[in-house]
């Protein structure tokens, strides 16, 4: 009676479920995280009967993404800088930041700290680190905790504290005890998007790719079984016998160990008698592209963390012309915001200002080193545009300064715009000075057949007869 009920019913029931109706599956859970099916996660009781949320893990598409951002984040350098009255900028070197951005702890690397930073961001979505102080009561050193062992907690007055746990290191020196529960001003909490209704506690990117993470695992666990069963299609056995419950068991069981497993450990393949005919069962085409679907999650993780799949080594979907646009696109997409993230976070655990004025950046021009071309190109324009100095161009490639090479300098007919507006004065022309008289041409000189030809011109002028001639 209850089933008619609801088949008279379903046809005004709402298609969208209401605030806490009943959702049909598949459902993403936490502790343990994962992915609930309809087919058991119905039952209340699940996990009373034998069921578990089937954990997607991270997979190596996870995995890679997460990588790129905390290798990549690792390779830039971080500065604490101070802005100047003249509109530039300084390097401090002297603050307790500048040191724990050289070295944060006695036991890890600049590099160490920071990757193993943003990887526990990026797969937890939070990460805790305490701070200890010195006697000035500066941060003399940062201690990274485990995120899945740590939580912030408020206080019945407001206050924020951070219980702290995971890190073998202060429980060796038996000093993380003392520091089980620490105060916010004295704990770097870096978190992603916050749960709703949870402002502290922030969530992994995985958390939107629970149900393609899956997938992919499914679908691998499905290949592994294919190629486990030496790539043999499924198949049935026929016959025209009449076989009892126990035969058919029998021999069941017998192909099994016949015929499955990598190493076809079974003595090779079964002998059928009795008029038994396997039938195999031929895969359709898609299933035989079942690898194909593997791209269709994969996309869908690349978009959850923002990684272009270039990054990753997918050369086949490369289409930027150069190493430098294929970054810029990436730090506008998802890396600039993970930096910039980070970088406030420093800020806002330090108490400074924040930029413009003061404030911690990560450099990351160190991304384009190997990008050799592209960077001596940008250097050039910039120089030659009056941008940089030719010193401050040498400098970032670690180059000393050359003469008169520390003031910026443009092509001469480089001029503003207002320049045009104004009647250019004309300036007279200087006078010219005058003119060298000419010198007096140089009698040729005479030369020996010059006077054999005068001789005899005069001979010929001697005989003759002038009066009759007149």
């Amino acid at each position: 009676m209850p089933g008619l009920i609801q088949q008279l019913l379903k046809p005004f029931r709402r298609s969208v479920a209401r605030e806490g109706e009943y959702r049909d599956g598949p459902w993403i859970v936490m502790n343990p995280d994962g992915v609930l099916p309809h087919a058991w996660g119905q039952y209340w009781n699940y996990w009373q009967m034998g069921y578990d949320p089937i954990a997607g893990a991270r997979g190596a598409v996870v995995e890679a993404c997460v990588a790129a951002y905390a290798q990549t984040i690792a390779q830039c350098p971080g500065d604490h800088w101070r802005a100047l009255p003249d509109g530039g900028r300084e390097r401090v070197t002297t603050s307790a930041l500048s040191r724990i951005l050289r070295s944060p702890n006695d036991y890890q690397s600049r590099s160490d700290f920071i990757m193993n930073l943003v990887r526990d961001l990026y797969l937890t979505g939070n990460t805790y680190h305490l701070g200890l102080r010195n006697s000035r009561f500066e941060v003399d050193s940062l201690h990274p905790f485990n995120p899945n062992q740590s939580k912030p907690v408020v206080s019945a007055e407001g206050d924020i504290f951070y219980q702290l746990g995971g890190n073998n290191v202060l429980e060796s020196q038996g000093r993380a005890i003392d520091y089980g529960v620490a105060p916010a001003r004295d704990v770097l909490h870096i978190k992603l998007e916050a749960k709703q209704g949870e402002p502290l506690v922030g969530i992994p990117p995985l958390r939107h790719a629970e149900l393609a993470v899956t997938a992919q695992a499914a679908i691998g666990a499905q290949l592994i079984n294919f190629f486990a069963n030496m790539s043999r299609p499924p198949g049935v056995i026929e016959t025209e016998l009449n076989l009892s419950k126990a035969q058919v068991s029998e021999l069941r069981e017998r192909l099994n160990e016949a015929w499955r497993g990598v190493d076809n450990l079974g003595g090779g393949p079964p002998i059928l008698t009795n008029g038994l005919k396997f039938h195999g069962i031929a895969m359709s085409a898609k299933e035989a592209e079942v690898a194909n679907a593997l791209k269709m999650t994969q996309d869908e993780i690349f978009m959850v963390y923002g990684v272009p799949p270039a990054i990753l080594g997918l050369t086949e979907r490369a289409t930027f012309a150069s190493t430098e646009a294929l970054m810029q696109f990436w730090l506008a997409r998802g890396l600039g915001f993970a930096i910039n993230h980070i970088e406030t976070a420093f800020d806002h655990f330090f108490g400074l200002r924040g930029w413009p004025y003061e404030y911690v950046e990560f450099d990351t021009h160190a991304l384009l080193r190997v990008a050799y071309r592209d960077r001596i190109e940008g250097l050039a324009r910039g120089v030659i545009s009056g941008i940089y100095s030719p010193n401050e161009a040498r400098n970032m490639e670690d180059l000393p300064d050359a003469e008169a090479g520390d003031e910026p300098r443009v092509q001469q007919q480089v001029v503003p715009l207002s320049a045009w507006n104004q009647a250019q004065p004309s300036t007279p022309a200087p006078d010219a000075p005058p003119a060298a008289p000419p010198a007096a041409p140089e009698p040729p000189e005479e030369s020996e057949t010059d006077e054999k030809q005068l001789a005899e011109l005069v001979g010929g002028f001697e005989g003759i007869d002038h009066e009759r001639a007149a």
